[in-house]
């Protein structure tokens, strides 16, 4: 995982996890597909849950556009699955509890929550194209009209 995408339109290192559904998450079998990872900081929390639901519900336009959405975070397999059944989401979700894709990204930040210093995910997305290459990223998402953006940019790129 020393390889990061650092800059718009590298090469996505290949690279592999666990996500939900008993499955394995493997980058290059998405080859010809633009593929969404949106990271968040945790199951079962608002602005997380929010979102997710946001991508469920914009699910059918991303099939449309040929992308395919993953849900990221530090939280166990376990977690994921809860979370995954409990808002119905048609999209898997990969855990990362060795914060390894974490890095990968670059998506650990120093975040104050409740007037204390903690680490924690920020909320980020990363588009992928076919090719492997990383072409768009949004840092310091704010959930509100996130999605809509996204799936903007990428029916403009299907």
């Amino acid at each position: 995982m020393a390889d990061s995408p650092s800059a718009l339109n590298c090469l996505v290192p290949d690279f592999s996890a666990v996500m939900t559904g008993d499955t394995q998450f493997q980058l290059s079998h998405y080859s010809g597909k633009t593929v969404v990872l949106y990271f968040y900081p945790k199951d079962n929390t608002p602005g997380c849950t929010t979102e997710s639901i946001a991508f469920r519900d914009a699910f059918p336009k991303f099939e449309d556009a040929n992308a395919i959405i993953f849900g990221i975070s530090r939280d166990s397999l376990r977690s994921h699955e809860g979370f995954k059944a409990k808002l119905d989401l048609p999209f898997e979700l990969i855990s990362d509890p060795d914060e390894a894709l974490c890095a990968m990204f670059n998506v650990m930040k120093l975040k104050n929550m409740y007037g204390k210093q903690a680490r924690g995910i920020e909320r980020s997305t990363f588009i992928i194209d076919g090719n492997g290459k990383l072409v768009k990223e949004w840092r310091g998402v704010k959930v509100a009209v996130h999605v809509d953006e996204v799936l903007e940019f990428v029916s403009a790129h299907a």
